[in-house]
């Protein structure tokens, strides 16, 4: 792609690759599962309106987070960016609670091993893991899925950028979302 391309993405590429430039725009997994989940969502987290940690879903899946395959993995910070979990045979891992949010999980698997392949050139395979239903899936980063997280980036993006958050659409996830007060007053 041409640098002067004025294509978000790019810019993003440039910026991450030099460690002395200051991030235009720090995109975590989270972000990228929110996007695909729900945008509203994204813009709130995006300007620091956060949901309650503490809430019972939120509180589950990270202990299974934390307690899962803990022997067998190790956890990282990746330029201050990115949390990423590395298994003893070095495939990037992925933990959720259930597989209800598939799509949106295997992005966020799917963003970590583009950051290190594109940003790193650290090429890894991923593994996306739903230890309550004893269901794991291989995850590797293909050409489809390299186009896939590059368009849910612009995406992230461009969603971030908006001056207002994105237009409300009732959704089945609307129910158990943390940010349905903010919507739904």
């Amino acid at each position: 792609m041409n640098e002067n391309s004025n294509d978000p993405l790019e810019e993003y590429i440039t910026a991450e690759r030099d460690p002395h430039a200051e991030p235009i725009q720090r995109i975590t997994g989270l972000m990228v599962q929110y996007y695909e989940v729900c945008k509203r969502e994204l813009w709130f987290m995006s300007r620091g309106i956060d949901i309650d940690r503490g809430a019972a879903n939120i509180r589950r899946g990270t202990h299974v987070d934390e307690t899962s395959y803990r022997d067998k993995r190790r956890s990282f910070q990746v330029n201050g960016r990115i949390a990423i979990d590395v298994l003893d045979s070095g495939d990037i891992m992925e933990v959720k609670v259930s597989s209800k949010l598939e799509e949106p999980a295997r992005l966020q698997l799917l963003y970590y091993l583009w950051y290190l392949d594109e940003i790193l050139d650290i090429e890894r395979e991923g593994v996306l893991a739903y230890p309550r239903e004893r269901k794991r899936e291989r995850v590797t980063l293909t050409a489809e899925n390299r186009e896939r997280i590059e368009s849910v980036l612009r995406g992230v993006i461009g969603t971030v950028d908006r001056e207002t958050p994105p237009t409300l659409e009732k959704k089945p996830v609307c129910e158990a979302c943390l940010y349905q007060d903010l919507c739904w007053m």
